[in-house]
């Protein structure tokens, strides 16, 4: 997978708690219970990630899920009308997220956790499909592979040689 992690420091960067679920250790002396945080950052231009926080109380979970997802920013190739370069299929493991690149006025069309991805990368029209796996966790990791492999129309005719004219 190509991922290209950013440094957080240089970002303005917003947060949107996806999922919190209780979990509970049963032990002699009881139940223990503890809280995971599924935490989506980024800066609206191009930066998003995600991360996991598990702590004993809720704001504590939040806060590690913001420190690891500022940890694993990835940037995303957007067009002119703010949407994706190109269609993709994003897999993270038993997930599957189709992302489709979609004209000016589409909106985000997408999921609860696709869909806060998208807004947190900056990307204003979008078409997003869930496939396989539903799981919160996996949908918003397969959504964030798909993003960070997608290609400008530059990188893809540096690579082949070609001018941009001659693709498009």
């Amino acid at each position: 997978m190509r991922r290209t992690i950013i440094d957080a420091s240089q970002f303005e960067l917003t947060e949107k708690v996806v999922a919190i679920k209780r979990v509970t250790k049963v032990v002699k002396g009881g139940r223990n219970f503890r809280f995971t945080a599924l935490v989506v950052v980024g800066d609206g231009n191009g930066h998003v990630g995600a991360g996991l926080g598990k702590a004993a109380e809720i704001p504590e979970a939040i806060r590690k899920g913001k420190e690891d997802a500022a940890k694993n920013l990835v940037a995303v190739a957007l067009d002119e009308n703010n949407s994706i370069t190109h269609d993709f299929l994003g897999k993270f493991g038993s997930s599957t997220v189709l992302l489709k690149k979609a004209p000016e006025g589409t909106g985000v069309i997408a999921g609860g956790p696709a869909r806060s991805v998208c807004e947190l990368a900056g990307i204003k029209n979008i078409r997003t499909k869930s496939l396989g796996s539903n799981n919160k966790q996996n949908v918003v990791l397969a959504t964030i592979a798909g993003l960070s492999q997608l290609k400008t129309p530059e990188e893809v005719a540096r690579n082949r040689g070609k001018s941009v004219e001659e693709l498009l």
